[in-house]
């Protein structure tokens, strides 16, 4: 089966059943399906059909109804300039695409171009699978989403909660805190939602009361996109002591592989748990993470030799560092393009991260490296003050040397009114090394 298959079957055994909320609009899995049908009869057969990502039940019923019509999903980012849209649809009229495919999903990851990446029916299914069996989704289950869902981060939690016939709760955006916090006041047994890394750092700190009174409702909280500093994750653990709190290894590339509920009373940094049943993880002979089963990615639509660059044999080569520890859990090292070199120590700039993010008066940060006549390459930290607190670099400094060793420690340091980051919440490590600082 596929997803819009288990859609129609819960249209047609539970006709009633809430499968959408999203602002005034409240819609049953029978209406849903209805939309779907009617919008499928207006689109061509077996072609790629691009339409621009937004938060609205209009766009389930597109991208339901570009599956049911026979063709495939090729959501844009909202804001895509249109000259720039009709390039990309120009782009895919005649691609040539595996028989299975479903959606082009467009991503600039970490490379700073952007790549369609294809996914099969079979790896929704998978996706879904994975989260259902990794995550504990059930059909009394209401996920609030509140990411884009022309990415893979929040899409891929339309998958189980559509093949289970439970309810999504769609947010545009978390700009709106007391929005976010209506929808925890749903009447439901079950809420839970997928946080970027940065939104969590602003939960903590503008909102941490009003989110701990949610704790007995809310059954689990996933993250991903980019590594979580070890001090929200212990903060979000005694803030949510009853909450299933996982840390997801996932990509777009790869589809949902591994995850981890820190919440377990050990909280271990870096970890990202055993993978899920369709997935199966391997690292290289160089520490790369490589990743196998039904999950992954068809190709990058148009570019076999791109592709070819990190899928082959069944693989998918990634450039995230790791190893896989004495309990089969997958641990988190870095990217391979980030690790500094300081007077020949190597250094993961999340590890620096991580620990100045501990302190109470850095709200966000960036460690980066800067030139340095002796030993070639210097490590600078760039640091938001949290509101009310002063900059104080000796003072961040003797605190950092508390918690890394010494040729982790920065050299320099500078506040900075932000820090700049990617869509999904990731730093954008990019913008800095093309830069001088």
């Amino acid at each position: 089966m596929k997803l819009i298959d288990y859609l129609r079957q819960h249209a047609e055994e539970t006709p009633d059943r809430i499968a959408v909320i999203c602002g005034d609009e409240t819609v049953s899995y029978a209406m849903l399906y209805q939309r779907v049908q009617a919008r499928a009869a207006t689109l061509p057969h077996g072609e790629v059909v691009t339409f621009r990502g937004s938060q609205t039940v209009d766009f389930l019923v597109t991208y339901f109804a570009i599956h049911l019509a026979g063709s495939v999903a090729a959501p844009l980012e909202r804001d895509t300039p249109e000259p720039l849209f009709q390039e990309i649809t120009a782009s895919l009229v005649g691609s040539k695409l595996p028989p299975d495919s479903a959606d082009i999903l467009y991503t600039t990851g970490t490379t700073g171009r952007s790549k369609g990446v294809i996914i099969s029916h079979r790896t929704i299914i998978a996706d879904a699978e994975n989260l259902i069996a990794g995550q504990g989704f059930s059909r009394d289950l209401v996920f609030i989403i509140n990411g884009p869902l022309n990415h893979i981060g929040s899409l891929s939690k339309i998958f189980p909660v559509v093949m289970l016939g439970a309810t999504l709760y769609i947010l545009d955006g978390m700009r709106d805190l007391n929005a976010f916090f209506q929808a925890l006041d749903y009447p439901a047994a079950k809420m839970a939602t997928f946080f970027v890394p940065a939104t969590i750092r602003m939960l903590l700190q503008f909102a941490a009361d009003r989110l701990a009174a949610y704790a007995d409702k809310i059954d689990f909280i996933e993250s991903g996109a980019a590594p979580l500093a070890h001090a929200d994750m212990l903060r979000l653990c005694e803030l949510l002591p009853h909450t299933r709190l996982y840390n997801t290894y996932a990509s777009t590339e790869t589809g949902i592989i591994a995850t981890y509920n820190y919440n377990d009373g050990r909280c271990l940094q870096g970890c990202l748990g055993r993978p899920m049943p369709h997935s199966r993880l391997l690292i290289t002979a160089d520490g790369l993470i490589a990743c196998q089963g039904d999950t992954l990615m068809s190709g990058y639509v148009n570019d076999p030799e791109l592709t070819a660059t990190v899928l082959h044999d069944d693989t998918i080569f990634t450039a995230d560092m790791g190893h896989i520890d004495e309990e089969g859990m997958l641990r988190l090292e870095g990217r391979q393009g980030d690790v500094i070199n300081v007077g020949g120590y190597k250094v993961a700039p999340t590890e620096v991260e991580d620990a100045a993010l501990s302190l109470h008066e850095i709200k966000d940060c960036i460690c980066i490296a800067v030139d340095h006549p002796v030993m070639g390459q210097a490590l600078k930290l760039l640091v938001v003050m949290a509101e009310g607190m002063s900059f104080n670099k000796r003072q961040i400094a003797r605190a950092l040397k508390d918690r890394l060793e010494v040729y982790k420690v920065p050299l320099l340091y500078e506040q900075v009114e932000k820090v700049q980051r990617t869509y999904n919440g990731k730093i954008d490590r990019k913008f800095y090394s093309s830069r001088k600082m």
